[in-house]
Parts: C-alpha cells; structure tokens; sequence
C-alpha cells in the first residue's frame, strides 16, 4: 500500500514527500567547469535546479555537499593516476550560484569522494526520519558512486536522477548506471522524478 503522502507515477516510481530528500553532490565551481559526458554539466545544473524548485515547493530538505580540500590534510595513498587539483582557486569549493542554496538547506562539507564517510550526513538523515534519497551531481563514478554504496550499505532506499549527474567519460557513466546504481536503487529522469512529486 502506497503512504497517503507518496504519489505513484507512470514510470512506477512512488515517493513520500515526508520521508525523501534531495542529495546534491559537487556541483560546486571548481567541479561544474569540468569537460564533462554524457551531459554537459550545465544541463545536470539545470536539471538539478527543477529538482531544487520542486523539492522547496514540497518543503523537502536538501542536502547540498561539496568537497573541499583546503585545510585538510590530503590523503597519502599511492595510485596510478589522480584526478585531485594540485592547488585549487578560493572559489573552488563554493556552490554554483544557480542551485540558490538557501539557509534552510543542509550543508555538508567532505574531504574525499563519498558524503558519508567522515560527516555528519547520516546523522542529518535520520533525523529527519529520510528514508530515500534522490542523488544526483558529478561526477558518477566519484562522488556519485561512493556515496550511493555508503546509503545501500546504511540502508536507504535511492532514486538516482540519471540526467542529473555525469561523469569525465560517457562509458564510465554508462557502466556506473547500469552495473552499479541500478542494483542500489531505481534510476529515473529528472522528469520522472518530478512527475512523483
């Protein structure tokens, strides 16, 4: 039986509007002018924007997280390649002035990938009795990933916003959706998201 607060969608995707939050990763300066496939990240921006405005309009709480590394001291693990920024610009780690990211809004600062290891997000969650969690932000396989197999393991239920997170390569992106997040939670667009709402 569907809670009187969730409403079902054609695309067979009910959401409580008292027990979901919107989670946002990265979408911060210094990550949104990144090459980005297969959505250029001015579409996940705007994409993440509607999804913002409905949520507000439902008075659901958002979750906006972004990574910053300044102050922190790096991590010294030994790998192939890299993708940090050696000294990244004052302005790197600060919210994409169209999110509108408001004084009721959640913030959480990370300093690595996933939003959970290291931050106060669970605790923020089940406070607020969240149950499910609509994800989206760049890139998918960092940010993204990490923090979906964090929620599966702590037992959230996930709606990932597909149109509204990508990657630095199309085929990683591709890979992450439907080997990985299709097995954590249901994938939907941004438009079918908002149509349960």
């Amino acid at each position: 039986m569907i809670p009187k607060s969730a409403k079902m969608a054609g695309n067979g995707l009910s959401i409580n509007k008292n027990s979901t939050a919107l989670v946002l990763i990265d979408l911060q300066k210094g990550i949104v002018g990144r090459d980005t496939r297969p959505y250029k990240a001015a579409e996940v921006l705007s994409n993440a924007v509607k999804l913002v405005k409905k949520f507000r309009e439902n008075g659901m709480p958002i979750f906006f997280v972004h990574v910053d590394f300044r102050n922190a001291v790096p991590l010294k693990v030994e790998s192939d390649s890299s993708i940090s920024a050696a000294t990244p610009p004052p302005n790197w780690a600060e919210f994409s002035d169209e999110l509108g990211v408001a004084q009721d809004d959640i913030v959480i600062t990370k300093r690595q990938w996933g939003a959970f290891y290291g931050t106060d997000l669970e605790q923020q969650l089940r406070r607020r009795k969240i149950d499910t969690i609509v994800l989206g932000g760049i890139a998918t396989t960092y940010g993204v990933e990490s923090t979906a197999r964090f929620a599966y393991e702590y037992g959230f239920n996930q709606v990932f916003a597909e149109d509204a997170m990508t990657d630095l390569a199309e085929e990683s992106h591709k890979v992450a959706v439907e080997f990985v997040l299709k097995r954590m939670g249901k994938v939907r667009s941004t438009e079918d998201i908002l149509s349960s709402l």
